[in-house]
């Protein structure tokens, strides 16, 4: 498959060739870098694209929606899909298995987007490749030459990230179909969940060999992420947690913090930061675990729970 990447480019950006080259060739180094707390410990480096880096960008992502495809089994990134769709597919199985890959977006360089594009038949010229590397990655260092890689924050790096991952997913999902395991990934986050016992001890090998196959190793797990759980245990699945009796959750503590949050805005002792994370949970909730919700209204009213999610909505 060949696609007239400048002239689709250039026409939806009304330039000409040259100056889209000119852009391109400074593109890497037009990043705003900052960094911002993980969920569990440490921080998480976001790089920016500046405004016009940005709309380049976004008009990439249409022209390279249809070529660049993504597996079934891949839930993040995809419109009308959430965290919850992709915990509802590990509902009604015993055991699970979850695995996280290492640094994901800064593993993904130019070399590893061109070689799943020749696996799948995707062919670029020379030309083109230069264009795609200088638009689509982030040089991390800045240095003449640096590496580039894929950045947290461009909004074509999800579209590239499914895609590359997508020979890896095609490959995981043929095991699992033969062997009864459910498999999806979301972005960095993979899960397994069966009903076979011991199966799953079989699959963070699999994992990889077939890593190492596709990627050589550019890609890779990070193994203190690697969690093994039963059915007697609470599960959870990229943030949602499923109960014993196979239930979604918002899970215990995240229920305890939204009864204080919402105690402490009730009596006007809440700062605006707060009241921006509460609003983002309560959302949460109405998606996940409607139910909590109708009890928070039972406890504190709901005309408390409307105002909070009212602000939310003038704010946007």
């Amino acid at each position: 498959m060949k696609l007239k990447l400048y002239r689709a480019l250039y026409e939806s950006l009304s330039i000409t060739r040259s100056s889209l080259n000119r852009f391109a060739e400074s593109a890497p180094k037009k990043y705003r870098v900052y960094t911002i707390p993980k969920r569990t410990s440490g921080q998480r480096v976001i790089a920016h694209p500046s405004k016009q880096l940005k709309a380049v960008q976004k008009e990439l992502v249409k022209i390279l929606v249809f070529p660049l495809k993504s597996h079934e089994t891949a839930y993040a990134y995809k419109k009308g899909l959430s965290i919850k769709d992709n915990a509802e597919q590990h509902l009604n199985t015993a055991y699970l298995l979850k695995m996280d890959f290492s640094d994901f977006f800064n593993s993904i360089t130019p070399a590893v987007l061109f070689l799943i594009c020749e696996n799948n038949n995707i062919k670029w010229s020379d030309a083109e490749k230069r264009l795609l590397k200088n638009l689509l990655f982030w040089n991390k260092t800045k240095s003449f030459n640096g590496k580039l890689v894929l950045s947290v924050g461009a909004p074509s790096s999800p579209l590239i990230s499914n895609f590359v991952m997508y020979d890896f997913d095609v490959k995981i999902s043929d095991f699992c179909k033969k062997n009864k395991i459910n498999y999806t990934r979301y972005a960095d986050d993979i899960t397994f969940s069966t009903n076979v016992k011991e199966i799953l001890f079989e699959v963070p090998k699999l994992v990889k060999t077939l890593l190492n196959e596709i990627y050589n190793n550019l890609i890779t797990i990070n193994d203190l992420k690697t969690i093994f759980s039963s059915k007697r245990h609470n599960r959870h699945v990229t943030g949602v947690t499923i109960s014993s009796e196979n239930k979604l959750s918002i899970g215990r503590s995240r229920k305890r913090m939204i009864s204080s949050l919402i105690h402490k805005f009730k009596i006007n002792v809440i700062s605006q930061e707060d009241t921006c994370y509460l609003q983002g949970l309560l959302a949460f909730s109405i998606s996940v675990e409607p139910i909590f919700i109708e009890r928070m209204k039972n406890k504190y009213t709901e005309s408390v729970i409307h105002n909070i999610l009212k602000i939310r909505v003038e704010n946007e």
